[in-house]
């Protein structure tokens, strides 16, 4: 057998590898992304600009967005106030360059907004700035009842045309799971030209403080169970879809790497991991990779990508019931081992 080809493509670009650093405040230091660079990390989501930044809303939308019901899930900690901004727009985009100039890596900036709002002018920013490709972090929680379910729809897909008409770069969106279709809205995506889906964004919530009585932030970093639904849908999306799927949440170790990469991911995105283990860990999640592909006589990614996808199955709805149904007849299930 050949030499091991961990190389992989996502939105055009060829990538050394399948292990991308996901947006977070990993980013925002330059010393950090080199170090992740150094560990083998084949390219970098940057830290979200967000709406709220470029808007510079009143305090009134800081208090809402701190205390109400609505955290990001990329931010760690809620925003500050508005006086100690310090990376707004300028300095978003000045990291940019200092990312492009300091390191080879592919350097993917991130919008994350609910709105149309400045996101066309940024976007066009962020690609003069420098950036190699685009996500659009789109973080939407109705909660007005006469909002429907085809008015947020349409809002991604404004949202997403709006941004591919004004930048060259590729346009990847980062979505919810709480479709009512996934597979109709990821077709509807893929048809407006987005050259990526991120599957998925996670909800953070807030918590309730009992002898304060008052509401409080709760950030969770995920664990390796979350990504039991980004695996579902990405094996059902793989093949019926022309964007390119990457992997985001729950991803700790090689081997939920390699079940990505199986149910068609091209990318899987790092970053609980990273905070719990270390930036080392990337170089760690790489040689577990390759001994295990090397024992498995796999020669390449390529090779084992969407190998065990559904794509292959005339009937996708029927698979994931037959698979329920065995799965609730399990003689673990049966026999006590599993919780009821």
């Amino acid at each position: 057998m050949g030499s091991l080809d961990l190389s992989t493509t996502y939105m055009g670009m060829r990538l050394k590898n399948p292990l991308v650093v996901s947006a977070s405040p990993l980013s925002q230091n330059l010393a950090t992304v080199q170090n992740l660079e150094e560990a083998g990390a084949s390219a970098v989501v940057l830290h979200s600009l967000f709406e709220e930044q470029i808007a510079r809303e009143s305090r009134e939308l800081y208090h809402h967005l701190t205390f109400g019901t609505e955290s990001y899930a990329e931010a760690l900690t809620y925003f500050p106030e508005p006086k100690d901004f310090v990376a707004g727009p300028d300095e978003y985009l000045e990291h940019v360059r200092k990312v492009k100039k300091a390191t080879s890596l592919p350097v993917i900036g991130s919008l994350n907004g609910h709105s149309k709002g400045g996101w066309t002018e940024y976007a066009k920013l962020i690609q003069e700035a420098g950036a190699d490709a685009l996500e659009l972090n789109i973080y939407i929680i109705p909660t007005d009842p006469a909002v429907s379910g085809a008015a947020v729809e349409e809002t991604y897909l404004d949202i997403l045309r709006s941004v591919k008409a004004s930048v060259r770069i590729p346009v990847a969106v980062k979505l919810s799971p709480f479709f009512s279709s996934m597979t109709h809205m990821a077709k509807r995506l893929d048809a407006e030209g987005a050259d990526a889906l991120v599957l998925f964004n996670r909800f953070y919530q807030p918590d309730i403080d009992l002898d304060n009585l008052e509401v409080i932030p709760s950030v969770l970093l995920s664990t390796p169970m979350a990504m039991r639904l980004p695996l579902r849908w990405i094996a059902i999306l793989c093949g019926r879809i022309r964007a390119d799927l990457a992997a985001t949440s729950g991803v700790h170790q090689a081997t939920d790497v390699l079940k990505m990469l199986m149910a068609g991911a091209n990318v899987t995105m790092l970053c609980s991991t990273l905070y719990k283990n270390g930036i080392g860990h990337v170089r760690t999640i790489l040689q577990d990779m390759t001994q295990w592909m090397t024992e498995h006589e796999y020669e390449s990614v390529t090779q084992m990508k969407g190998s065990m996808s559904q794509k292959a199955c005339e009937n996708p709805e029927a698979f994931e019931r037959a698979n329920y149904v065995k799965a609730m007849k399990s003689e673990a299930w049966l026999s006590g081992a599993l919780p009821r």
